[in-house]
């Protein structure tokens, strides 16, 4: 990479990482979910526990956005770098439906968020060093792991939050996309070993992100 693409790749780069953590995210589509108006309303307790929830996969999302970013600045093929791209604008929309999410349940996302999107970025820049087949395989495990994720979500959200469970399970189809597509694009699996830091630091992401 040339050292005038390097330094306009660094420049997007920042640009990206600054919208994403400072700038109120937006959406190219519909928040998915019944309007707030048609569900019977939420007791105390049930808003406080959906509010929890939703502020981690707010979390999750715009985690999973800076990956994104981080890997497709050291992608080595420009089909590779777009396909990353485009995953990271429909974590977007994710990350947007979330927020809103959080703004019905009179609720903030993480005060960590800087944090997770530098860490993020960070791994996703390391595992793209190893190649974009590294990389993608990388993509592929992640998405694996937040399906569970968003699995034990659903469970856990108050039956009678339609709104939250609709997004939630949106973003679970969409991401069950982004893993197969990286798969399909010659993604290999990472080693056990790396599955399991995966998930360890994932745990620490959520725990700590379900109360601040």
């Amino acid at each position: 990479m040339g050292s005038g693409r390097l330094l306009d790749s660094g420049i997007a780069a920042v640009d990206r990482a600054l919208r994403a953590v400072l700038a109120p995210a937006r959406t190219s589509r519909p928040v998915p979910g019944p309007d707030t108006g048609a569900s019977p309303p939420l007791s105390e307790a049930e808003r406080r526990s959906s509010a929890a929830l939703m502020r981690v996969n707010h979390a999750g999302e715009l985690a999973a956005q800076a990956l994104y970013h981080g890997q497709a600045v050291v992608a080595r093929s420009v089909a590779t770098r777009e396909m990353l791209l485009a995953a990271a604008r429909s974590e977007s929309d994710h990350l947007a439906w979330c927020e809103q999410r959080l703004t019905e349940l009179a609720s903030r996302p993480s005060l960590l968020n800087p944090l997770w999107y530098a860490g993020s970025f960070l791994i996703g820049a390391g595992a793209a060093l190893l190649g974009d087949r590294a990389s993608l395989g990388f993509v592929a495990e992640t998405e694996r792991q937040v399906e569970g994720h968003l699995d034990e979500h659903l469970n856990r959200l108050p039956p009678g939050d339609g709104r939250s469970r609709a997004i939630l399970e949106a973003m679970r189809a969409e991401e069950i996309e982004h893993g197969a597509a990286a798969s399909a694009a010659g993604g290999v699996r990472p080693p056990a070993v790396v599955c399991a830091l995966m998930r360890r630091t994932a745990r620490i992401m959520t725990g700590s992100a379900y109360w601040i």
